[in-house]
């Protein structure tokens, strides 16, 4: 057992990717779009996304770092939920 995935819930793919035609990344976590990664950035995860193309796990965990911890408290409201 992995001692980054100690519950495994990366071998389950919550994550999804989407590269545009323009080169940006659009990343979902169970069909929710999260975060969207352009410029430099997304190039930078496209390539390390191909070199670890063949393990479904190493991507769960590239796109895992990438969108953070998004699920604590830091999201940002939306523009209904401001005051």
């Amino acid at each position: 057992m992995s001692e980054i995935d100690k519950r495994n819930r990366l071998g389950e793919e919550p994550f999804t990717y989407q590269i545009t035609k323009k080169g940006t990344v659009m990343i979902s976590y169970e069909g929710k779009q999260i975060k969207i990664v352009n410029g430099k950035e997304a190039d930078r995860l496209v390539a390390r996304i191909r070199d670890v193309e063949d393990s479904p796990t190493e991507i769960q965990l590239l796109l895992a770092k990438i969108t953070g911890n998004f699920k604590r408290g830091n999201e940002k409201l939306g523009k209904k939920g401001q005051k």
